[in-house]
């Protein structure tokens, strides 16, 4: 059975598993001492996680616009949300766009703030180390209908 080792504010959890038994066939065994550490993150960041980067990818790919993770970049996202909705973009032609630029931004604060996501129920949230949570796809929402910053919300987040 896999043993996992998590140090909090530490490396992420390693996944240590025992030798494990791999028969071929009936006549031959082999045997492997697999030691398997690979950086895992919680459950709930995974569909976040791949939200964000296919933004980055369709904002690479798409708008020719590079976004590396930083909270400068952050800048940039406003400034697209803005101009989706300056265009008038309807809501329902962007929400999946608005909902991966929202992750983009929370996985900026969880870099940036050594942060951690947290799911409940079908919402996503972030939870800064001093224990308040943060709602950036929501925010990217409330940016598209002109009531909000992604930028502003990571400075507020990472702040002490």
């Amino acid at each position: 059975m896999p043993v996992v080792r998590v140090a909090w504010g530490g490396p992420a959890p390693v996944l240590e598993s025992p030798p494990i038994r791999v028969t071929k066939s009936r006549s031959a065994t082999l045997f492997l001492d697999v030691t398997t550490q690979q950086e895992t993150r919680p459950t709930a960041a995974a569909k976040p996680v791949r939200w964000a980067a296919d933004a980055v990818a369709m904002m690479r790919e798409g708008a020719r616009l590079r976004l590396d993770y930083s909270a400068q970049s952050l800048w940039r996202v406003d400034r697209m949300i803005e101009g989706l909705r300056g265009e008038g973009t309807p809501y329902a032609a962007v929400e999946t766009t608005l909902r991966g630029l929202g992750a983009y931004a929370g996985e900026v604060i969880v870099r940036q703030a050594d942060a951690e996501w947290w799911a409940t129920g079908g919402d996503h949230w972030i939870r800064t180390p001093d224990g308040r949570m943060w709602d950036p796809i929501d925010e990217a929402r409330r940016c598209f209908a002109g009531d909000g910053s992604l930028r502003l919300l990571c400075r507020d987040a990472t702040r002490p």
